[in-house]
């Protein structure tokens, strides 16, 4: 039993290379691409996958769509982003897991790699993302500039082999871009979320659940002053990010100007909706 990939694309010519050369394995690799200006139709096709193009709205929508209308050879899809690199380690034991009927999904953890370092403490690993499922049991929702899977947590397996995040990939210029586009979606979940949640999970701030813990202290920073500071000092400090040397510092750094980036809209929001109510 082998599993089909789903890719989403937008320019990620700098990546595909080396993507490609990490799935040599794989004999089903779908494509969604968000009309590329660049050559990565070709080289995706150059590389024997299927290439399908919708215009982009967000992650959730784009992979439901791939599940909801094209057909993939296996029943097991693995999702990624053309920055991230499949380890044969992590392969491997892909292979094992998914010969169990017990889950539906499973989550994988992901290594930041940042000017070649691992970010093993600023990037507060592991970090775990549902990435691996049956293609009739799962669908995502939008949640900020995310998703978040519609599966029970009982249903959800947990691999611990990462896969790398070569996030910055295409430099610097690239992640402010995306971070600008990302601190919107932020902002409108925020201002949503302290408005349709009437109190705060405090009990799931320490629950053992990783993804139920981070979820509920997710919320519970919306309500926090000085947001950026507290995830500078959070990160860099609590969670030992100083240990990864300067990539550790600027790093930390960069995460604290992002929350920044969210919260100015935050308030320039709250502004607009406040005065158009006036």
């Amino acid at each position: 039993m082998t599993v089909s990939v789903l890719l989403l694309t937008l320019n990620e010519e700098v990546n595909l290379p080396s993507f490609f050369k990490s799935l040599n394995w794989c004999d089903d690799i779908v494509v969604i691409d968000s009309f590329s200006s660049d050559n990565t139709v070709n080289l995706a096709k150059q590389n024997n996958a299927k290439v399908y193009q919708r215009k982009f709205d967000n992650f959730a929508d784009q992979r439901n769509y791939a599940l909801e209308n094209i057909s993939f050879k296996y029943d097991w899809i693995l999702h990624l982003d053309a920055d991230e690199i499949i380890t044969p380690e992590l392969y491997a034991e892909i292979k094992r897991e998914i010969n169990s009927e017990q889950y539906d999904a499973f989550k994988i953890p992901s290594k930041i790699m940042f000017f070649g370092k691992w970010l093993r403490y600023a990037a507060t690993y592991p970090v775990f993302q549902v990435r691996l499922a049956r293609r009739k049991k799962l669908r995502f929702k939008k949640y900020g500039h995310g998703q978040r899977e519609n599966l029970p947590t009982k249903k959800i397996g947990t691999i611990m082999e990462p896969y790398l995040h070569y996030t910055f990939s295409k430099g610097f210029k690239d992640w402010f871009d995306k971070h600008n586009r990302y601190s919107t979606d932020e902002a409108i979940a925020t201002l949503s979320a302290k408005s349709s949640v009437s109190s705060i999970d405090l009990i799931g701030c320490f629950s053992l659940d990783q993804t139920k813990r981070r979820r509920a202290l997710k919320l519970l920073s919306f309500y926090l002053p000085f947001r950026p500071s507290l995830r500078f000092i959070y990160m860099y400090f609590f969670c030992l990010g100083f240990l990864d040397g300067y990539e550790g510092l600027l790093y930390c750094r960069l995460l604290a100007y992002y929350e920044k980036m969210i919260i100015l809209k935050v308030r320039m929001m709250s502004y607009v909706n406040k005065k158009d109510h006036d």
